[in-house]
């Protein structure tokens, strides 16, 4: 009679039945499976994958251009109107505020505070310095114009007077303001007094010579 091991015959079987189980687990494993676990798209050949669109920025104007130009260098004086923030600090802001024939504002803590002369950036440290230690640890504050002092236009335009001024404003632009040139109005002589440098007298011009703050234009009448 033949004799069987049978410790030996179950052993063969556990390790058939796990090689049956890794066999089954590779072809189960295959590039399609493999796919449903790797959230990157399927690129096919030839196939150029899109970009994501970013919001491309508004490209800037002149205008704009010529605006952000004034802010940086724009220089305050009287008649100017201005807005005064401190953030997180309602009692400390001012809204509007006009400075006076002096160049200065009223402001609280500080008393009058000179601006003639300053740009935004050179008001907004001066503010900051000055609430900074004495009152705030790290004072936050920005400041805006609201109304700039208005510029002069007189002679040959129907409504000769003082007009708000505008960013970006030119001698054309001014007449616009001011009810047009008149019929007899000369296009080729046109002078403009700068409020910077009074002392230099009048400036000959064109319609398109730009206009700022406290400028005085005349249009001087065509005889022909």
């Amino acid at each position: 009679m033949m004799k069987v091991a049978l410790p030996n015959m179950g052993l063969q079987l556990l390790r058939s039945f796990i090689s049956f189980c890794l066999l089954l687990l590779v072809l189960w494993f295959t590039p399609a499976q493999a796919q449903f676990f790797d959230s990157s798209p399927t690129v096919k050949p030839g196939q150029v994958l899109s970009q994501p669109q970013t919001k491309a920025e508004p490209a800037k104007t002149p205008e704009s251009s010529a605006s952000d130009s004034l802010l940086s260098t724009y220089q305050l004086a009287a008649g100017d109107v201005i807005t005064v923030r401190v953030f997180g600090e309602d009692d400390l802001s001012r809204e509007k505020v006009r400075l006076t024939d002096a160049g200065t504002i009223p402001y609280p803590i500080l008393g009058e505070v000179k601006a003639l002369g300053l740009t935004i950036g050179e008001i907004e440290r001066a503010i900051t310095s000055g609430l900074k230690g004495r009152y705030l640890i790290n004072p936050r504050v920005s400041v805006t114009v609201e109304e700039y002092r208005p510029f002069y236009i007189n002679g040959m335009v129907e409504k000769p007077g003082g007009y708000p001024f505008q960013p970006g404003l030119t001698v054309l632009k001014a007449s616009s303001l001011a009810g047009g040139f008149k019929e007899r109005a000369s296009y080729s002589k046109i002078t403009i007094i700068r409020e910077i440098d009074p002392k230099a007298g009048p400036q000959k011009a064109t319609i398109n010579t730009p206009v700022n703050p406290g400028d005085t234009i005349f249009i001087e009448e065509s005889f022909f």
